[in-house]
């Protein structure tokens, strides 16, 4: 475990784990999740890499500056962490928000990014309108009463009755979330709309969508994959918004074929 010093960005908390001098892999979570949500996932990737986490700016234990926090920010802030670790040509993996992040920085900074894996996420999530009335909702009640209708969005129907501890974990961290953080980050989703950077994009890319993602359902991560030339895409069924979770050692094979692929193992 390590913290990523910051001078005007906040201190970032990050876990760079593996093969010190293997092919890196980061990792960038999901809105409301911190990154132990790959922990799972994790234990089926080869041991041959270089796994590198982060909580992002008001998740897990990275500090909670005021917001709101514009996308550039977030960017800034993955950037920011593989320039202090030395890492370059890295493969970037990024969750929903983090695939918003993942696709930011490879359209800013592609001396640090060899190959892009987005999961159930889009260049555009949801609407302004719809995202004004969820962070009213969470300014006037807290994120309390969020926490099933997301878990409903995150998890397949057949996750939440056979593997309860699963979802409890999932819960946990989603009320764990500073209330300033998880606003932030929402801000920042409904100011997004990265269709014309990602279109321009042309870098080896996997798409990864749940059958059930009540969330970013997989016809709008085919869009996205269809914006970059060669982009591959991947139905993972029987999962929702959370497949790294539901369905690590499933999500974990296609992800080793897209770096065996890019000879990146």
């Amino acid at each position: 475990m390590i913290v990523i010093p910051g001078d005007d960005s906040p201190t970032l908390h990050v876990v760079d784990s593996g093969l010190t001098d293997g092919p890196a892999v980061v990792f960038a979570h999901a809105l409301g999740s911190d990154l132990t949500m790959w922990d799972a996932l994790l234990v089926h990737m080869p041991d041959s890499l270089r796994l590198i986490r982060m909580d992002m700016r008001g998740h897990g234990q990275s500090p909670c500056p005021d917001g709101p926090y514009p996308m550039g920010d977030l960017v800034g802030d993955a950037a920011r962490v593989l320039d202090r670790l030395h890492v370059r040509d890295c493969v970037f993996v990024g969750q929903s928000i983090g695939g918003m992040i993942a696709q930011g920085l490879a359209a800013e900074r592609l001396d640090l990014v060899r190959g892009l894996v987005v999961a159930n996420t889009a260049v555009k999530i949801a609407t302004p309108a719809i995202w004004a009335d969820r962070i009213a909702a969470v300014r006037a009640a807290g994120i309390d009463p969020m926490v099933e209708p997301t878990m409903d969005r995150w998890f397949a129907r057949a996750t939440r009755r056979d593997q309860p501890e699963l979802v409890d974990a999932a819960r946990a961290r989603l009320r764990a979330t500073a209330l300033t953080g998880y606003l932030g980050c929402m801000e920042a989703i409904a100011g997004t709309d990265l269709y014309e950077s990602t279109a321009r994009l042309r870098l080896p890319t996997l798409a990864i969508a749940g059958s059930e993602d009540g969330s970013t359902p997989a016809d709008l991560v085919r869009e996205t994959a269809g914006l970059i030339p060669g982009a591959q895409f991947h139905l993972l069924r029987g999962t929702g918004h959370m497949g790294p979770a539901e369905k690590p050692q499933d999500f974990a094979h296609i992800l080793t074929g897209f770096l065996d692929g890019l000879g990146h193992i």
